[in-house]
């Protein structure tokens, strides 16, 4: 078995994860976020949130800078959104790559928990699903941010009339 020094930050266990990480990138978080997605893209149709959008859900809400050229609102056009701001997105196909294992780790802590279900044409809310629209008592602007931001993108998503459309705009496929 490979010391935890050389093993990758996702194969260690919590208690030797960086701070930072465990802090933002932790299932809880990001399962959230996850979630938040899952029941706007719902609003916008009964549909389940097909499974390889969910891996874009970190990547676009997490980063600063990434978050900060979602549109104001979710009807706005995908195609001429991903067009405008291209340059500003050519690491974004590394960037799910690299957080796959993250988004991974939060799918399957909603479905042990109950909050999301895996049907056979995506994520769904499951028997035990979250309340999303309690704030936590103790919260940053950032994570506000972000919550504000996975809600958007939800709703965004579920207006797009083909998810693989989604997939091409930003440069990756299922």
């Amino acid at each position: 078995m490979p010391d935890s020094a050389s093993r990758s930050a996702w194969e260690r266990p919590w208690r030797e994860r960086p701070g930072e990480q465990a802090a933002l990138l932790n299932p809880a978080f990001v399962g959230e976020i996850v979630a938040r997605v899952v029941t706007g893209y719902r609003r916008s149709g009964e549909r389940p949130l097909p499974l390889p959008l969910a891996f874009l859900v970190p990547p676009l809400v997490l980063p600063p800078a990434i978050r900060a050229l979602l549109p104001k609102r979710a009807n706005a056009t995908f195609g001429t959104w991903t067009a405008i701001n291209a340059p500003r997105l050519v690491d974004l196909p590394d960037r799910i790559l690299r957080l796959r294992p993250v988004t991974r780790e939060a799918l399957l802590f909603l479905a042990q928990l109950g909050a999301v279900t895996l049907d056979g044409d995506g994520v769904v809310p499951g028997p035990r699903p979250l309340r999303l629209g309690v704030s936590p008592s103790k919260t940053t602007d950032e994570t506000t941010h972000i919550r504000r931001a996975a809600d958007l993108v939800g709703r965004w998503f579920g207006a797009q009339a083909d998810p693989a459309a989604i997939m091409q705009g930003l440069g990756t496929t299922p």
